[in-house]
């Protein structure tokens, strides 16, 4: 009687009712495979090929076969370039600190070059020199002198100054016969 119903799945034929549950199984898995076939062939080949490479990269590593001789090396390797590390950082900081030494004493020098300077400035215009002249004067000496190592400061020559010590335009002493006096404060006299 089975053979002349007709089936309830076309295209599959008449299959043993013995099997039922292989007949539910079939009808998804062939419309599956009908319908992504390809993607889930080219899945498996991707993921054949992966597995190949990760056991190869695996069984080629040389971290998986060390011995305990290669181990103890290690540490030893370890240490000796933490040490190679702390010399060269010890180097620098010591040509680091030799440098700043260095521009240290050059600032003491500005500093000091300075400070003459400003001297001869004073000392020239108490005098009532020029102090630019000076100034590129003491310039030239203290280049020359800068470079030899034992500088002796030069004396300046005594010359006589132009007015005497007691002269003063502010008090019209001392000045000559002409002075400028300024007038009376007040009202005018006039009337």
């Amino acid at each position: 009687s089975a053979l002349g119903r007709p089936s309830p799945h076309p295209g599959l034929g008449s299959f043993p009712t013995a099997c039922p549950h292989l007949l539910l199984l079939s009808i998804p898995v062939g419309s599956l495979l009908a319908s992504y076939g390809w993607y889930i062939l080219l899945a498996a080949v991707v993921i054949y090929l992966l597995i190949q490479k990760v056991y190869r990269s695996w069984a080629a590593r040389p971290s998986s076969r060390l011995g305990a001789a290669d181990v103890s090396v290690e540490p030893d390797m370890v240490v000796r370039r933490q040490e190679a590390l702390a010399a060269a950082r010890l180097r620098m900081q010591e040509e680091l600190n030799a440098q700043a030494e260095r521009y240290k004493e050059k600032q003491r020098q500005l500093e000091e070059e300075k400070r003459r300077q400003k001297i001869a400035m004073w000392e020239s215009m108490q005098e009532g020199k020029s102090y630019k002249g000076n100034l590129k004067l003491n310039q030239q000496e203290v280049e020359s002198g800068a470079s030899t190592s034992s500088a002796v400061p030069k004396s300046k020559p005594n010359k006589k100054p132009l007015r005497g010590g007691g002269y003063n335009p502010l008090s019209g002493e001392g000045g000559g016969t002409c002075s400028w006096r300024p007038g009376r404060r007040g009202p005018s006299a006039g009337g």
